[in-house]
């Protein structure tokens, strides 16, 4: 994956051969993020909240300190952004491709040496997403 500048930030992109969903609900699980975030070790809503535009809550790094975040940008099934600790964080997108989808996250230009944060990421989520949606397809009745 190279690095791209988009929007004034650093984007990587990953092709995930899977349907944008099974990654879509791999970025909007919170119980999820500590296994495909390198950074990261928890994080809560501070209410009963879904992610969406303006849900707050902490995320607590891998050092033990909790910040608290806010999502910013929410598109349903495409692409949500945050800030934490008030601070434009990154970005994570998924859009239709073929044969699956392209995942995409990206971090403000001030910010280039989290890119091999944001690789380890995509990485992970490939790998959580094939192994998901392998899963969900042994589960499926078969054609008759």
């Amino acid at each position: 994956m190279t690095p791209t500048l988009r929007d004034r930030r650093w984007t990587v992109h990953r092709h995930i051969p899977v349907p944008p969903d099974v990654v879509w609900q791999l970025l909007t699980d919170l119980t999820a993020w500590p296994r495909w975030g390198p950074t990261v070790s928890a994080a809560t809503f501070d209410d009963d909240a879904a992610l969406t535009a303006g849900t707050r809550g902490a995320v607590k790094t891998l050092f033990g300190v909790s910040l608290p975040f806010v999502i910013t940008d929410f598109v349903p099934g495409r692409r949500w952004a945050w800030t934490v600790a008030g601070i434009p964080a990154t970005v994570h997108e998924v859009e239709p491709a073929e044969d699956g989808c392209r995942a995409s996250m990206s971090a403000p230009l001030w910010a280039p040496a989290y890119v091999p944060v944001l690789e380890i990421a995509l990485a992970r989520i490939d790998r959580m997403a094939r192994h998901r949606h392998q899963a969900s397809r042994l589960r499926e009745p078969p054609d008759e």
